[in-house]
């Protein structure tokens, strides 16, 4: 019955995101009760996803470590520091939105980047590689950025922020490695889409948390929330529009689907587990308003993606 419920949740992916978006907006009492557990969630999301990759497959991320390092370096270090020192010479730097982008563009992609990839079509064991490969390194790649972000606070609360960060990583991977050689060390398909599935809705029952922001700000000061929505679509899109113009006369033209959705779709969340509330605390709306343009790219962006790479 679980494996049948999971497998449709699987088959039924982009109807779960979008009940997952209005969950978000019209259940404010879930969302509100769900906050406090966010970090946990990020942590329990981690080990869902590391039990449906498996660690060959994460091995596996580490076999061309030449294109996929690169890509974390340039997306999750050198963007963001470019990013600030524009908004540094504007004299944007301490502002709240200046904030919100640089985390999005230090952050790895969602742990549901390989569900989107696979409802895009597009290669989802190189989307798995740059999972893997930018979660793993984000402990290292966010400290040069949060070492030159005003907002971000004491360097050694920087430091204690990326080591807390990498044990939660460790122990969550750790876990879902673990759990998928204990359980499933040969999976068969239908249990694949099972775990599919799982990945799905707990990628859906997170965002409901994480736009408890939404509903009370829309009540209050709605044009506020218009615009960080219209800052963060802004951001998914043009990241994911660039990438894949960027790339697709070039020898990377074979992963400029998986590092476009990569770029566009970032995991700001997992910041939850290495800033304080007070640094957060400014960019919740916004945090809620990033899921819109994420969760709604399998049904906005379908024709980009196959117009761009549609001689593949």
């Amino acid at each position: 019955m679980l494996t049948r419920l999971l497998s449709l949740a699987s088959t039924h992916a982009r109807l779960c995101l979008i009940a997952g978006l209005a969950g978000g907006l019209l259940l404010p009492g879930l969302a509100a009760t769900l906050v406090p557990w966010l970090p946990l969630m990020v942590a329990a999301l981690l080990t869902i996803t590391a039990l449906r990759i498996g660690h060959r497959a994460a091995w596996g991320a580490g076999g061309d470590l030449r294109w996929g390092l690169a890509s974390v370096v340039i997306l999750q270090t050198l963007l963001p520091l470019a990013v600030l020192g524009l908004l540094t010479l504007l004299g944007l730097q301490d502002t709240p939105a200046a904030l919100a982008i640089v985390l999005t563009c230090a952050a790895p992609a969602i742990t549901g980047s390989v569900n989107l990839a696979l409802m895009l079509g597009l290669d989802a064991g190189r989307m798995m590689q740059i999972l893997v490969l930018g979660t793993a390194a984000f402990p290292l790649t966010m400290l040069p950025v949060l070492a030159v972000l005003p907002q971000a606070g004491d360097p050694q609360q920087v430091v204690l922020a990326a080591l807390r960060l990498l044990v939660v990583i460790v122990l969550a991977t750790g876990a879902g490695f673990a759990l998928r050689a204990w359980l499933f060390p040969r999976p068969t398909i239908r249990q694949i889409k099972a775990l599919d599935g799982a990945s799905v809705l707990a990628f859906s029952m997170i965002v409901v948390g994480l736009m408890a922001a939404l509903n009370p700000a829309l009540r209050s000061d709605p044009w506020q929330v218009l615009t960080w929505a219209l800052l963060a679509f802004a951001i998914s899109y043009l990241l994911q529009i660039c990438t894949l113009l960027g790339l697709r006369l070039t020898r990377l033209r074979a992963l400029a689907g998986p590092l476009a959705l990569g770029a566009g779709n970032r995991n700001i969340a997992i910041f939850l587990v290495a800033l304080s509330p007070e640094v957060l605390g400014p960019l919740m709306i916004f945090i809620g308003c990033w899921q819109l343009p994420m969760y709604l790219t399998p049904m906005l962006l379908p024709k980009l993606y196959q117009w761009t790479l549609r001689n593949d």
